[in-house]
């Protein structure tokens, strides 16, 4: 499933892409078809994105939510699109580009009242103007789960993954398994910092890359897949070589560094 920084540059890029124009929308598959025939031929004012969530504004009342899950994906094309290629939920076509959308979990046509409830549910997203790290300190410092669990608990911080989660607390020395009411102040401000700076760079590079930039002497655009992170699905700690430990936690695979990432007790 795309982390946060997926779905922030995707909303970058269809912001410059399409909003201010007038759009044609259909939906090949059908199952989008009625709120399709709503809104093609307005406008499209704004794109944007909260965790792992795409809004499409329309007007105040007329907002498409897509939330990609493990099986979505957008096609972009230069215009004239190609015929679509399989289940096509939305085709979206503008003055210079097109997109078609395929499989998303969720993809439907909400008013303001729903945009705000789903805003309300997620929790702080560090990539987002509004976002108020003091309310996530504390949620956090009444928590007594796993600093490793919460990071993965979208209604407490949105955007976070399974391979941010797992590379923030290797860069940070913390073990995954530390409740998060153990944290210190400083060690929460350090979080909410890295977070924000290590999602920022996926935006940009559009991939997530966690390890120093003068670790390969080589641009970080130049990085080859197995060299950006740190110690998600490693063999060994890139600080001291020890192998890397792997176990269930929130449902999901972590990997921490037994020597680097020592519990405190």
């Amino acid at each position: 499933m795309p982390e946060g920084h997926t779905i922030h540059r995707i909303a970058r890029d269809h912001r410059v892409w399409f909003s201010g124009q007038t759009i044609s929308l259909t939906s090949p598959q059908g199952r989008f078809g009625a709120e399709a025939r709503t809104l093609d031929g307005c406008r499209l004012q704004d794109v944007t994105a909260r965790g792992k969530h795409l809004f499409y504004h329309w007007s105040p009342q007329e907002i498409v939510h897509i939330h990609l899950g493990l099986y979505g994906k957008f096609r972009i094309h230069k215009n004239p699109a190609p015929e679509p290629r399989g289940a096509v939920r939305v085709r979206m076509v503008g003055q210079e580009r097109s997109f078609d959308l395929n499989g998303p979990t969720c993809c439907e046509l909400i008013d303001a009242e729903k945009f705000v409830a789903i805003k309300n549910r997620l929790g702080q997203d560090p990539l987002c103007k509004d976002a108020c790290p003091e309310t996530l300190w504390q949620r956090m410092s009444r928590s007594r789960s796993a600093i490793g669990t919460l990071l993965l608990n979208q209604s407490v911080i949105a955007g976070v993954g399974n391979i941010y989660r797992a590379e923030i607390l290797f860069l940070l020395g913390i073990h995954p398994e530390t409740p998060a009411n153990q944290l210190s102040r400083e060690q929460f401000d350090c979080l909410w910092e890295l977070t924000g700076n290590l999602l920022k760079t996926g935006v940009k590079y559009n991939r997530i890359i966690t390890v120093d930039p003068g670790l390969f002497n080589k641009p970080l655009s130049k990085l080859k897949s197995s060299e950006r992170l740190c110690v998600y699905k490693q063999s060994n700690c890139r600080n001291c070589n020890t192998k890397i430990e792997d176990w269930l936690l929130g449902n999901r695979k972590i990997f921490a560094c037994s020597k680097c990432q020592k519990m405190r007790s």
